[in-house]
C-alpha cells in the first residue's frame, strides 16, 4: 500500500511539475499580451482560432480579477504542499500541515474540480470566444490525469475522496487555533479578491472593456441632441468625426462624442460621412457596408430641415434595414418626407458625400470610426477618458 502511494505521489509530482511549468509560461504570455504593447506574438498564436494571445486578452481569461494562469499556479503549488505534507508537518512553521491527514484525497478532489471547471472554460473558449489556447487545453488534460492518479478506485474513487476530504476538514476546524487561522486566511484571501476585482490591477483588458461597456451596451443615446449643432457654436476646438451608419462600433463612438459634448465646454463636433459602400465610395473594390450611402444621403437631407443630429442618432439606434424604414424614422422625427426625398437625391448632397470621402482618404483615413482633433487623425475608437483628457489639454473645460 505504501509503495503504491509513493508511486502515485511521484506520478502526481511529475504531472504537477509539468503543469506548473506550463502555467508559468501562460503567465508570461498573459503579461506580454496585456501589459507589453510591443510584444511579439507567442509561439502558440498560430491563426485566428489557435490563439493563446487572443484568449489572454479576453475578459474570460480571469476570475475575480486574477488571471486564470495564476489560479493554475496556486493549484499546482497546493498540490506540491499536499505531496510533502507528511514531511512539512515536522517543522514548526508548517505544523498546521498535520490537518491534511489524507493528502491524496485532497489532490483527487481538487483535480476533479479543476478538470470540471476546465471543461466549462473549454466550452466558453470554443463557443463564446471562438479561440483556443492550446497550452490551457494541455493543463486541462494534466488536471484530469492528476485526478485519476490520486483517486483510489478500489475504495470508492472520487466519492470516497470528497467524503474523506470533508471529514478531514471538519475535524481540523473543530480545533480552535486552526479554526481561527482558517477564518483569518479566508478573510485575507477574500480581501485580496475584492481588491483585484475592483482595481483590475492584474486585468487591464477588463478595465478597458468596462470603459466601453457604457457605450457598446447602451440601448439608446441618452446624450442625444436635436438640431444641427453638437457642442458649442462658438467653440475654439473642432472635432471632426468620420463615420459610417452601417459600422457596428460607430454607434458606440457616436454616443461617446455626444457625451463629450455634454460634459465639455469649448468643443464642437462636426460629422463627416465616410460610407464604406461601393454605391458612392469609388475607393472600394467590392461591396461592404451596403446601404450606408443611402443613409448618409438622408442624414444630410435631414440637416437641411435642421435635424441632422436627430436623424444621425435615429439611424445608429434603430438600425433601419432599408430605405422604407429610414423614411419611417424620418416621419417620427417630424420631417417633411417629400422634401427629404428630394434633398436626399440632390446633386448637392451627393457632391458633399463624395467630398467627405475624398477628404478622408487624403488624410489617410480609410476606415471608420476616425477622429480628427486639431489636425491629428486617429483611426478606430479610443477609451472615453483618453478623448476627454486630450480635449482638456487642447483647452476644453468641464461643464459645471
Amino acid at each position: 500500500m505504501e509503495k503504491t502511494q509513493e508511486r502515485k505521489k511521484i506520478a502526481i509530482a511529475v504531472l504537477a511539475l509539468i503543469g506548473l511549468i506550463t502555467t508559468i509560461k501562460l503567465c508570461f504570455i498573459y503579461y506580454e499580451a496585456n501589459f507589453n504593447p510591443y510584444a511579439l506574438a507567442s509561439f502558440c498564436s498560430v491563426n485566428e482560432f489557435i490563439d493563446c494571445d487572443g484568449v489572454a486578452k479576453t475578459n474570460e481569461s480571469q476570475f475575480f480579477g486574477i488571471p486564470l494562469a495564476v489560479w493554475g499556479l496556486i493549484l499546482y503549488s497546493f498540490i506540491f504542499l499536499m505531496l510533502t505534507a507528511d514531511k512539512l508537518k515536522n517543522f514548526k512553521l508548517f505544523k498546521f500541515m498535520e490537518v491534511f491527514k489524507n493528502p491524496l484525497d485532497y489532490i483527487a478532489s481538487l483535480g476533479l474540480i479543476s478538470f470540471t471547471i476546465s471543461m466549462i472554460l473549454l466550452c466558453v473558449s470554443l463557443f463564446d470566444i471562438h479561440k483556443l489556447c492550446v497550452l490551457c487545453a494541455f493543463t486541462y488534460i494534466i488536471n484530469f490525469f492528476i485526478a485519476l492518479v490520486a483517486a483510489d478506485f478500489k475504495n470508492g474513487g472520487f466519492i470516497k475522496s470528497f467524503k474523506q476530504s470533508f471529514l478531514d476538514f471538519w475535524a481540523a476546524v473543530k480545533i480552535k487555533k486552526y479554526l481561527v487561522a482558517f477564518i483569518i486566511v479566508v478573510l485575507a484571501f477574500a480581501s485580496l479578491l475584492v481588491y483585484t476585482s475592483v482595481s483590475n490591477v492584474l486585468t487591464p483588458q477588463v478595465k478597458n472593456s468596462s470603459q466601453f461597456n457604457e457605450f457598446v451596451k447602451a440601448k439608446s443615446n441618452k446624450y442625444k441632441v436635436s438640431g444641427n449643432i453638437l457642442g458649442d457654436s462658438d467653440a475654439k476646438i473642432t472635432v471632426y468625426v468620420y463615420s459610417d451608419y452601417q459600422c457596428p462600433i460607430c454607434r458606440a463612438h457616436n454616443i461617446m462624442i455626444h457625451k463629450l459634448a455634454h460634459e465639455l465646454r469649448g468643443i464642437r463636433i462636426i460629422h463627416k460621412n465616410l460610407p464604406l459602400d461601393t454605391e458612392c465610395n469609388g475607393y472600394l473594390q467590392s461591396p461592404f457596408h451596403e446601404g450606408s450611402c443611402m443613409e448618409a444621403r438622408y442624414a444630410l437631407a435631414a440637416e437641411k430641415q435642421g435635424k441632422f443630429w436627430d436623424m444621425n442618432t435615429a439611424l445608429f439606434d434603430k438600425k433601419p434595414k432599408n430605405e422604407q424604414e429610414v423614411l419611417k424614422l424620418a416621419e417620427k422625427l417630424g420631417l417633411d418626407i417629400a422634401k427629404l426625398r428630394e434633398d436626399a437625391q440632390s446633386s448637392e448632397v451627393s457632391r458633399e458625400i463624395r467630398d467627405n470621402i475624398r477628404e478622408a482618404y487624403s488624410k489617410g483615413i480609410n476606415g471608420t470610426p476616425a477622429t480628427v482633433i486639431n489636425g491629428e487623425a486617429s483611426m478606430g475608437i479610443k477609451k472615453y477618458g483618453e478623448y476627454k483628457e486630450l480635449l482638456i489639454k487642447q483647452g476644453a473645460e468641464e461643464r459645471k
